[in-house]
């Protein structure tokens, strides 16, 4: 048995308790991870409020989280990437193929998929690296989607955000994009411009019909495509990772975890270029789960939750 964080019916936080659940087994082809961090993402609550993503016959007890940063513990038959005591990170939650494993990252232990895997980067600790996975991974896949090319513009929907405050980074100094303009409060303009954007659009002040400028890609995070399209050019493209469905322009991107992905960032996170964000409350105790919860459904964090050490 590991101690975990799970819950046995879809619900509110209330649903949320703490406790032992079956040790996961190790399988040809997975990792075990002793887990040293993990980081809470939007759909960790969305699944646990409405079981999205889940058929009706889900097993449970289900214990929630795609993001950790750990120490291989154990490797099954056919590993080759990786070995006992490594450090290692990744989002192990592959939404695009079926149901989610049952035990997440909110757990002592875990197994996961090599191919889901990366190396933690060497300049990172347990928990900077929580914190990128999932948010980082589909910043650089909306990005791809899109074939955007060095010297275009972006517009970024939510720059403040775990998503925003990698996109506009990979933006700049990946991409090399010619103009970033992203939305955030005025609170936290300052913020969204140290990470590289051009342009912060005060959403309290300022409706997306009062921007004068067009976009070759509209990156909307925060699920407004209905409102946001107006900004893209004739042609531009549009893509809402929040809204279901979108504004009949944009797409919907369901990230795809792949330690490959996290391998190609390796050069420029460990050069500093790609920076961690974390929520200046974090990290949260392992006990405090449900404070960190409480933290992100408030809508008020600034960059990732993170929960460490889990122990």
């Amino acid at each position: 048995m590991v101690k975990a964080w799970f819950y046995n019916e879809y619900g509110s936080l209330d649903v949320l308790q703490f406790g032992e659940v079956p040790d996961p087994s190790l399988g040809p082809g997975q990792v075990l991870i002793k887990i040293r961090a993990a980081a809470l993402n939007p759909v960790d609550f969305k699944m646990r409020q409405y079981g999205i993503f889940r058929t009706a016959d889900a097993p449970f007890p289900m214990v929630p989280g795609c993001d950790l940063a750990g120490v291989v513990a154990d490797v099954g038959e056919g590993v080759s990437k990786f070995k006992k005591g490594d450090e290692v990170y990744g989002d192990i939650q592959d939404f695009t193929v079926g149901n989610p494993r049952q035990v997440g990252t909110l757990a002592e232990f875990t197994v996961a998929e090599e191919h889901l895997l990366a190396l933690k980067p060497t300049n990172l600790s347990f928990e900077e690296a929580a914190s990128l996975p999932l948010a980082l991974l589909t910043a650089l896949q909306a990005f791809d989607s899109v074939d955007f090319q060095k010297g275009q513009s972006v517009f970024i929907v939510g720059g403040a955000g775990g998503v925003g405050t990698l996109a506009i980074q990979l933006a700049k100094h990946f991409f090399e994009a010619s103009r970033i303009v992203s939305t955030s409060s005025a609170a936290k303009a300052e913020f969204v411009k140290s990470l590289g954007a051009d342009l912060v659009v005060d959403y309290t002040k300022q409706s997306y019909e009062q921007i004068d400028e067009k976009f070759d890609f509209v990156f909307d995070t925060m699920g407004e495509s209905f409102k946001s399209h107006v900004v893209a050019k004739e042609g531009g493209k549009i893509v809402d990772i929040a809204s279901f469905p979108p504004h009949e322009k944009a797409v919907n991107l369901l990230v795809k975890p792949l330690g490959s992905d996290l391998e190609r960032l390796a050069q420029y996170i460990e050069s500093g270029k790609l920076k961690p964000i974390i929520d200046p409350k974090s990290p949260f105790a392992f006990s405090d789960v449900l404070e960190a919860f409480k933290h992100q459904e408030s809508a008020r964090a600034r960059g990732k939750i993170v929960v460490s050490p889990i122990e």
